[in-house]
C-alpha cells in the first residue's frame, strides 16, 4: 500500500523542512513548496491525498492558493496553518472549503492527529472507483490524468484534449456508466455548489461531451428529468 501523499506549502524553509521530516517519519510522502505559486504548480503536476497550506505567504497567500485548488478539485482535504487566530480568518478558511485550521505555534503531534483523522474520514467516504485513471467508453479510451479522449475506431485514432471540468465530468459519467448520475452530486463534486448558475454551466459541459462522443452512435448522454443524466452504452444495456 502506498503512503498517503501530502502537499505542504510553507514559506519558512526551516519550519517546512522540520514539518516535512516529522510527517515523513510517520510514513507520509511529503512534497514541500515554499511559496503559493510554487505550491499551485506542484498541485497541478501531481495528485495528493491532503494539502497543508500556510496562510501568510509571498507571491500567493494560502487562501488564494486554496481558492485556485477548489476551482478544479472539491475533494482533496485542506488544512490551513496560520500565526493568526482571528475569528474572521477561521470563517474565511472554512468558507473557501478548508477541512481544518491550526494556529502556530502548535504541537507536531496535534498536527499529526488532525492529519490522521482527516485522511481516515476522507478515505472512508471515498468511492473506490475514484482510483480508476483510465476508462473504456464504447469506441473511446479516456485517460483522465492527461485529459485525453481517444476515438479508436477506424484507420487513424483521433484525440481530443479536454478542459479540466470536461475531464472531471466525463470521469464521473464513466464511473457511473449506465447508471443515473444525480445532477446535485456532479455539481457539488465539480463546481462546489448546486445552484441555478452552476446547473446551467453543467448543461453547457454536457452538450460539449455529447459532441466529443458523437462518433460512437451506441453512446448517449440521456437527460433523466428532475434527477440528472445517464451515460448509456447500448451494447451493455437491455432494451
Amino acid at each position: 500500500m502506498e503512503n498517503n501523499r501530502i502537499l505542504l506549502v510553507e514559506d519558512d524553509q526551516n519550519f517546512g523542512d522540520v514539518l516535512r521530516s516529522y510527517l515523513e517519519m510517520n510514513d507520509y510522502d511529503v512534497t514541500l513548496a515554499t511559496d503559493g505559486m510554487m505550491g499551485y504548480q506542484k498541485f497541478k503536476e501531481s495528485e495528493y491525498d491532503l494539502c497543508i497550506f500556510d496562510v501568510m505567504m509571498p507571491k500567493k497567500d494560502g487562501f488564494t492558493l486554496a481558492k485556485d485548488v477548489r476551482e478544479t478539485d472539491q475533494e482533496t482535504p485542506i488544512i490551513f496553518l496560520t500565526a493568526k487566530n482571528l475569528k474572521e480568518d477561521v470563517v474565511e478558511g472554512l468558507r473557501i472549503g478548508a477541512d481544518d485550521y491550526i494556529s502556530k505555534p502548535f504541537n507536531s503531534e496535534e498536527l499529526l492527529l488532525r492529519v490522521q483523522n482527516i485522511l481516515k474520514r476522507s478515505q472512508k467516504e471515498k468511492d473506490p472507483r475514484e482510483d480508476i485513471k483510465e476508462f473504456v467508453i464504447g469506441d473511446y479510451h479516456f485517460n483522465f490524468p492527461l485529459r485525453i479522449l481517444t476515438h479508436r475506431k477506424g484507420d487513424e485514432p483521433t484525440k481530443d484534449k479536454l478542459s479540466p471540468k470536461e475531464a472531471q465530468l466525463l470521469r464521473l459519467f464513466s464511473m457511473h456508466k449506465n447508471e443515473v448520475l444525480e445532477r446535485s452530486v456532479a455539481l457539488k463534486k465539480i463546481w462546489g455548489e448546486d445552484n441555478y448558475f452552476t446547473a446551467r454551466s453543467m448543461d453547457v459541459f454536457v452538450t460539449k461531451l455529447r459532441k466529443y462522443l458523437e462518433k460512437d452512435d451506441q453512446l448517449e448522454i440521456v437527460n433523466i428529468h428532475g434527477n440528472g443524466f445517464r451515460l448509456v452504452d447500448r451494447r451493455e444495456v437491455e432494451d
